[in-house]
């Protein structure tokens, strides 16, 4: 299988994709857990059914030394008692950052004071980044669709 086109022999993709990548990029700065930016970028690919992102971020998770079943029990964290208080807010914040046309209101208050009692304003602002640029390669990568299964840890870093 082969993806429907190549971003980067396009001029402006190309470009345009450079700056996203960029911006993920700024997220090594945040003070979130590694893990936290991880378990979010696997449950928003999760979400938006994105083959690629689902096996990088589960691939680069379990090379930074993420178990296996936490990884597994991503799509199904509210019944799972492996995740933190605060892991289970930022989840609760993806999806409803990333089903936003699901969702009449957007974000509920109630998600986002939950994550606040766990996150201060910086972290928060890291979560909404990490959201947004999740979504926005999961939606690239689903349009082209871009195969999965051939990711290997740090390939692009």
């Amino acid at each position: 299988m082969d993806a429907r086109l190549n971003p980067l022999d396009s001029p402006v993709a190309a470009k345009a994709l450079k700056h996203i990548i960029a911006a993920g990029k700024v997220l090594a700065e945040s003070t979130l857990p590694a893990a936290t930016l991880e378990l979010v970028r696997l449950r928003a690919s999760q979400i938006n059914g994105c083959g690629f992102c689902t096996d990088m971020h589960t691939k680069d998770a379990a090379h930074a030394g993420e178990t296996s079943v936490r990884l597994n029990l991503v799509a199904a964290w509210r019944e799972a008692t492996v995740f933190t208080d605060a892991e289970r807010a930022a989840l609760e914040l993806a999806e409803q950052g990333t089903r936003i046309a699901d969702a009449a209101g957007g974000v509920t208050d109630e998600a986002w004071a939950n994550a606040a009692k766990h996150y201060d304003e910086d972290q928060l602002a890291d979560l909404v980044c990490v959201i947004a640029i999740i979504n926005a390669f999961n939606r690239g990568n689903v349009i082209i669709q871009q195969p999965a299964g051939d990711y290997q840890p740090g390939q692009f870093g």
